[in-house]
């Protein structure tokens, strides 16, 4: 396979267009997971991806298999949990923006374990992609973060810093497993939350270790530190819908150029326009053509 995503993956329930979160709306269920995002729209940029993790034994465990089916990701991998339930979480539009709460404490995914991560790695793959909400699901969970970016492997790692994971840990421990890795996607303003940086060139000068960094600065640019050099690419005009998905959207387009031996500066380009396109529709995830296509159109 080319990606092996590694992470917890919920059951979305969000209201349909125009709805809230409230009595008398109606409502669409769907798979949101960091992880097999980037996996799903890898799936249809055309690679092939899996992605791994541990489901509840549920209805709502089947609804995610099968929706991530359908999207072509090998879902082989995913152990099943007879004691601990798959995560849901809900979304309410608002005016000032869509609201987010979820419901994953005891999950089967916060049980993900060494020995999970052992069985998954051994599995070949050009490269492995996790972030750091996994780190954040329990203390069994971040060992076994810790273990997946340590290993032998190519590691992709997505910061995706969550505060309401955290218990005050979240610079120290999100810092070591960046620096652990071989490609890191951090936000500009994520970065600076977190550590205090205040630009790319401060983050770069703190993630000194990763060969490839990339910071993403929302609606300006996203700048690339790589063995070539700088590289700045400025984000394109969207009319925005939902901002939930589109940095998973960006790593899948920089992710599918980087396995396509593409130019840095192409890379950064399908990021951001896989990131358009999840930014301009309600769910976290959109239909992209394959890659071949949309870099004939860039």
């Amino acid at each position: 396979m080319d990606v092996l995503a590694v992470g917890e993956t919920m059951v979305v329930v969000t209201p349909e267009a125009g709805g809230r979160l409230a009595s008398g709306s109606r409502y669409l269920l769907r798979p949101g997971g960091a992880e097999s995002n980037v996996a799903a729209l890898l799936a249809r940029l055309g690679h092939k991806a899996a992605w791994a993790s541990a489901l509840g034994a549920d209805p709502l465990g089947d609804l995610v298999l099968d929706d991530l089916g359908r999207h072509g990701v090998d879902v082989s991998l995913v152990r099943r949990d007879g004691q601990r339930p798959t995560a849901v979480y809900f979304k309410d539009p608002t005016p000032a923006g869509t609201r987010v709460y979820y419901y994953r404490g005891g999950s089967a995914a916060s049980a993900i374990s060494l020995a999970d991560i052992a069985h998954w790695s051994a599995q070949p793959a050009r490269l492995v992609h996790v972030s750091g909400i996994t780190a954040a699901l329990s203390e069994q969970t971040r060992e076994a973060t810790r273990a997946l970016v340590r290993g032998s492997g190519l590691v992709s790692f997505d910061v995706n810093h969550r505060p309401q994971l955290w218990h005050g840990d979240a610079p120290e421990v999100l810092l070591d497993l960046a620096q652990d890795s071989d490609i890191v996607f951090v936000g500009r303003d994520e970065a600076e939350a977190l550590w205090g940086t205040t630009d790319a060139e401060s983050v770069r000068a703190l993630l000194d270790r990763p060969r490839y960094l990339v910071v993403k600065d929302a609606a300006i640019e996203a700048v690339s530190f790589t063995p070539t050099g700088v590289h700045r690419v400025p984000s394109a005009e969207v009319d925005v819908v939902d901002v939930v998905g589109a940095g998973d959207a960006f790593a899948a387009g920089w992710l599918s150029g980087f396995l396509d031996d593409r130019d840095e500066t192409t890379r950064l380009r399908l990021g951001h326009y896989a990131a358009a396109r999840v930014l301009e529709s309600p769910s976290d995830f959109a239909d992209l053509p394959p890659a071949t296509e949309i870099v004939a159109g860039l």
